[in-house]
């Protein structure tokens, strides 16, 4: 599935999370509570929050850019929005460094970021690490990296293959329509 990825609008959802957290949170826990709130607002409205890729990894879903731009693995030179306003980790840990603000987001997509902080913020790392690991879409990927799609997501909701392909087809408008103004 073609997407962009919105580097804003994913580095206001980190924010929202880290926030709600205080101002820091592991960035584990922060990996899994984006997937989770991109999960949700992919079955209910039809579109992720943060505009990432998912991978099964041995913890569980990951949102991939973010893991990296957490793990600082990407050129100093990209990513300045989120170099601004989310630190590195250090210490397994990432910290909020400045308000980004919630420009990118709707007012549905805050609902769920709060919704799933609501749901899983004050447990473990680990115990949402064990939950992520038990949902349908998740595969064991024995050390690797196995690709999560949307369709994978949606059918493990029990949406029907007309709503999963209209899902995909609106996704992949948006996309192309996105591509012709950037």
């Amino acid at each position: 599935m073609l997407q962009l990825f919105n580097e804003l609008k994913a580095t206001q959802a980190v924010a929202r999370f880290l926030a709600l957290r205080g101002g820091s949170m592991s960035s584990v826990k922060l990996m899994k509570l984006l997937y989770l709130a991109d999960r949700e607002a992919l079955i209910r409205g039809g579109r992720p929050i943060t505009t990432d890729r998912y991978l099964s990894m041995d913890i569980g879903p990951v949102v991939s850019r973010i893991y990296d731009l957490m793990r600082d693995e990407q050129p100093a030179n990209l990513f300045p929005i989120w170099r601004t306003h989310i630190s590195p980790a250090e210490n397994h840990e990432v910290r909020l460094l400045s308000d980004p603000g919630t420009s990118e987001l709707s007012g549905e997509e805050q609902d769920v970021i709060h919704e799933v902080y609501a749901q899983h913020g004050g447990d473990s790392r680990w115990t949402v690490v064990e939950y992520t690991r038990s949902l349908p879409e998740w595969t064991y990927p024995d050390g690797g990296a196995l690709p999560i799609e949307y369709r994978d997501i949606l059918k493990a909701a029990g949406k029907a293959e007309a709503d999963i392909a209209a899902v995909e087809e609106a996704l992949e408008a948006a996309a192309l329509s996105e591509q012709v103004l950037v």
